[in-house]
């Protein structure tokens, strides 16, 4: 796995400002900086990695606006069972857990330190015990012989593209070998089942876009924009539940994969 040694803001279009309690020395020896973060009608507290080798240290800027987006399409995820990938501090999920209350498995690189992190970040919020977690590398062979979660969802993981093919490997994964644990009604969800939800808000070339988006659609798997930097990716012999309240994009691929403009 590539090493990324820049400053966050420098791959992002702007800063959310949701943060206080932000370093301002250069003092990068001690392990760890708690932080305070607004999210959607709440305030939590996360712990971050001063470093950390896998980009596992710091809360995305793009979390936010992703956190909002959801909120305001609670009714397409309330009740669905939902594993976040590339979770970090695990901010989102959490966030998701309290004020949706949604069944949210977390997962990122397979590292003890950072699951460790997941688990202070849920105690300290008051969610005891905390959130499950997986411990799973992109292209690896998954923990689990098939997923039971019909919700995937990620926020600003497309950082390498030398990674983008391990992780439709592990996309295709969840969403191919999915199977339902009980049965459930889709009557008022606006997603297919099982789906993933992505969102990004890192500056990221147009060309690195259409290559994951390539690789997907050679992978069965079909993408659609629905607007704010928010992509729904599912099997491509999957309907698509998406109807105009809350899709936007132009079609400009073959097979249905939808680019849009952000």
């Amino acid at each position: 796995m590539d090493i990324a040694l820049f400053s966050p803001s420098s791959i992002f279009d702007d800063s959310d400002g949701n943060s206080s309690d932000v370093e301002t020395d250069d003092d990068v020896t001690a392990n760890y900086v708690e932080r305070s973060h607004d999210f959607p009608g709440m305030e939590l507290r996360i712990r971050e990695f001063s470093f950390h080798q896998h980009n596992a240290n710091l809360l995305w800027p793009g979390t936010f606006a992703f956190a909002e987006w959801l909120v305001q399409h609670k009714s397409w995820i309330e009740g669905r069972r939902v594993i976040e990938l590339g979770s970090g501090t695990g901010a989102l999920a959490i966030f998701l857990s309290k004020s949706l209350q949604l069944d949210i498995t977390t997962s990122d690189f397979d590292d003890q330190e950072i699951e460790e992190n997941i688990a202070y970040n849920c105690k300290i919020n008051g969610l005891i015990p905390a959130l499950s977690h997986i411990k799973h590398t992109w292209g690896d062979i998954f923990p689990n012989s098939q997923s039971d979660w019909d919700l995937i969802i990620a926020s600003d993981i497309l950082l390498y593209v030398k990674q983008y093919p391990n992780l439709i490997r592990t996309i295709s994964f969840l969403l191919k070998s999915f199977k339902a644990i009980s049965p459930r009604t889709e009557e008022n969800s606006g997603l297919p089942c099982p789906a993933l939800l992505m969102s990004w808000r890192r500056r990221i070339g147009k060309e690195d876009e259409a290559l994951f988006f390539q690789g997907c659609e050679d992978d069965g798997l079909e993408a659609q924009h629905l607007g704010s930097r928010v992509y729904c990716i599912k099997p491509r012999d999957l309907p698509r539940k998406m109807d105009g309240s809350g899709t936007s994009g132009v079609n400009r691929g073959t097979n249905n994969v939808f680019f849009g403009d952000g």
